[in-house]
């Protein structure tokens, strides 16, 4: 029997990672692979499924919002309530972003001043955990879940850039010429 060995580099990794899909926290289905199966892919279909899902997607904290309006560039109708949005998803780059704050809502239960605040809390933060838990299973099916692990592919720049080159309607920008300038030159 012959073993195949795949050698990802970062770029590569970053490619698929960002192509990978679960619903969120808000979602009925919480960690439900939304972005096809799990089956291993190779880079151009890793690119392609990248270039669709980034126009039909936009960068929330901590994963993706697929709300149309707000992707074109409108306002947030829910006031960026992003976690119980059933529009927001998880991404297998923000594994390490939701593996942390999994951290940090147990040590918060931790130290509830009672039992009932602690199962309260615990309940409050199921659907993450059911989130964070599709994501590694289907991270873990296309056998890069230790990959991901290693990578924090969410630096703020990323966030940002993304944001920055996206937030700005044409006619917002053409609202921006000086009045008295009508020769259109410098």
């Amino acid at each position: 029997m012959a073993e195949h060995y795949v050698k990802i580099t970062n770029s590569d990794l970053e490619d698929v990672l960002n192509t990978v899909w679960v619903a969120g926290p808000g979602a009925p289905n919480p960690g439900k692979l939304l972005s096809g199966d799990t089956t291993p892919i190779d880079r151009e279909t890793a690119l392609a499924l990248a270039l669709d899902l980034s126009r039909r997607s936009t960068p929330a904290d901590g994963g993706f919002c697929t709300y149309q309006p707000v992707v074109d560039g409108g306002a947030c109708p829910w006031k960026l309530d992003c976690e119980n949005c059933d529009n927001f998803v998880l991404s297998g780059a923000d594994l390490l972003y939701w593996r942390r704050k999994a951290e940090q809502w147990r040590s918060i239960a931790e130290n509830a001043p009672d039992d009932a605040t602690a199962d309260y809390l615990h309940t409050v933060f199921e659907p993450t955990a059911q989130a964070i838990k599709g994501l590694e299973q289907a991270l873990a099916a296309l056998g890069i879940l230790d990959e991901a692990l290693t990578l924090d592919l969410r630096r703020p720049q990323d966030y940002f850039h993304r944001t920055w080159s996206t937030a700005f309607r044409a006619r917002d920008l053409a609202a921006l010429q000086a009045p008295d300038d009508t020769t259109g030159q410098p």
